[in-house]
């Protein structure tokens, strides 16, 4: 497989005109430049949250993130020999309607797996993709000859990405700092993956593929001290050709995401690699024995949720039990990064009497989560809801409040909304008129996962009211 059918199936996908395909005019394409902005500064003000979902896919890596605004972007979609079923699993069992920005690291076969039946799915039974951002390096592989057709016969957009470019997902500053347009280490693919610095708020996320050696450099010396996040995903899956001390200095992370087979056949995560989270006291989490591992961001503070516990000292990884791909386990809270101190930070996700005291006299409780609404879900949206009471003996002023999921939905309580000592409302996902016992979320479709979810209510300033889980 040559450049030439990328540039063909981009030029089809864009009648030659909109795409970014190499060639094309430099207003479709950024320059190649580092972009004006500081990519570390943050130009959006965090309102409500981002949800970083990295789904356990064995030996790959696949990431959904979720924004304020319910737009998502998918990175990377899974191994070729699951053909993208862990991936379509998850997203379907979260409800997941469209994928508006779906991003190639590289097309290496264990990243784009599943690009085709994501497409696929989307574009028959959903409501779509919206725009495909590729690096531009093709591959000699059945799996990327059958993304491709997937592009070109559902005409989806496809655009070359490089450093400077950025992704526009609502209300997050999603920076694309890598690849280079003079492509590095002789299009090597992994040293030319699409390397995103996503930040919300005060809070940020570092994402770079496969890059080994080579890119690394080059990121450390294009950006430095701009690498700085909160969250960084180890490159290629552990290798110790990546994560390197300069790159790890630069990002300074306060936790890390390994994504990769318990017992990986390439030893996946190298030693090296885990003694230089450990020398930096990194907490580490591994999708082979956390499972699914969900970052979820109000701007200020990360908390950091798994399927199940196991260490995060990096030198103790192993010790952890593996957990296999595809389990469909509701994940808990472990950890939170820059959370507000009023917040107890070894919550493990359940409510308790602490949290839901921020109304004053006030205790604002869940009655009933009826996750599960008769029929078809989607056809019958108002019978999925959840019921919530005020058990004090003052009435508790809601205005503002907000109401998420664990994958970032969220709904804001109507601005003179109060709840009366005794009296329950009943959040409804559907559409009608809100009275001062029911409420609707107009979400379009189904919020709450059948399987289990976590409800998440919180203060019109952030404060943490309540968490549950449910399964």
């Amino acid at each position: 497989m040559t450049r030439s059918r990328w540039l063909a199936v981009c030029g089809f996908a864009f009648l030659l005109v909109l795409s970014g395909c190499a060639g094309l005019p430099s207003d479709t394409v950024n320059d190649t430049e580092a972009p004006e902005t500081n990519p570390g500064k943050n130009d959006f003000e965090a309102n409500g949250t981002v949800a970083v979902h990295n789904i356990n896919v064995g030996q790959s890596v696949s990431t959904l993130v979720v924004g304020p605004t319910g737009e998502t972007m998918l990175v990377d979609t899974g191994h070729f020999n699951d053909d993208g079923e862990y991936v379509l699993s998850y997203l379907q069992r979260h409800d997941i309607n469209r994928i508006d920005y779906l991003v190639t690291s590289h097309n290496d076969a264990d990243h784009i797996g599943g690009n085709a039946a994501v497409i696929e799915y989307f574009e028959t039974e959903a409501d779509g993709v919206g725009t495909v951002y590729d690096p531009g390096i093709a591959a000699n592989t059945n799996t990327y000859d059958e993304y491709l057709d997937a592009v070109e016969e559902h005409g989806v957009q496809l655009i070359r990405t490089q450093d400077g470019d950025s992704i526009p997902l609502e209300n997050v500053d999603v920076q694309v700092l890598g690849p280079p347009e003079e492509y590095l280490s002789g299009e090597n693919r992994n040293d030319n993956s699409i390397v995103l610095r996503f930040a919300y708020g005060q809070t940020s996320f570092l994402y770079t593929g496969d890059a080994e050696e080579a890119q690394e450099s080059y990121l450390v010396e294009e950006y430095e001290s701009a690498l700085d996040s909160t969250i960084y995903k180890a490159g290629h899956h552990g290798s110790s050709s990546s994560s390197s001390d300069e790159l790890l200095d630069a990002v300074d992370s306060r936790a890390a995401i390994i994504s990769s087979a318990y017992n990986s056949q390439y030893g996946h995560p190298h030693d090296e690699v885990l003694q230089n989270f450990a020398d930096r006291s990194i907490a580490t989490y591994w999708t082979a024995t956390h499972g699914d591992v969900v970052f979820i961001s109000n701007g200020e503070g990360v908390s950091i949720r798994t399927q199940q516990t196991a260490p995060t000292d990096a030198l103790s990884l192993h010790d952890g039990e593996p957990i296999e791909p595809g389990t469909d386990s509701a994940v808990s809270e472990r950890e939170q990064i820059g959370a507000d101190p009023s917040e107890d930070s070894t919550d493990t996700g359940t409510d308790s009497d602490d949290d839901s005291d921020a109304g004053g006299g006030g205790e604002f409780t869940i009655e009933t989560i009826n996750a599960d609404a008769e029929g078809d879900d989607r056809e019958n949206l108002n019978d999925e809801y959840v019921v919530f009471e005020n058990t004090g003996d003052e009435s508790l002023a809601l205005g503002g409040w907000t109401v998420a999921d664990e994958a970032g939905k969220q709904y804001t309580f109507p601005a003179a909304f109060t709840l009366d000592p005794g009296a329950t409302v009943t959040l409804r996902t559907g559409s009608g008129d809100d009275t001062s016992t029911d409420l609707y979320w107009d979400a379009g479709s189904p919020v709450w996962n059948n399987s289990g979810d976590t409800v998440i209510v919180r203060t019109s300033d952030g404060e943490r009211v309540l968490m549950e889980d449910y399964s």
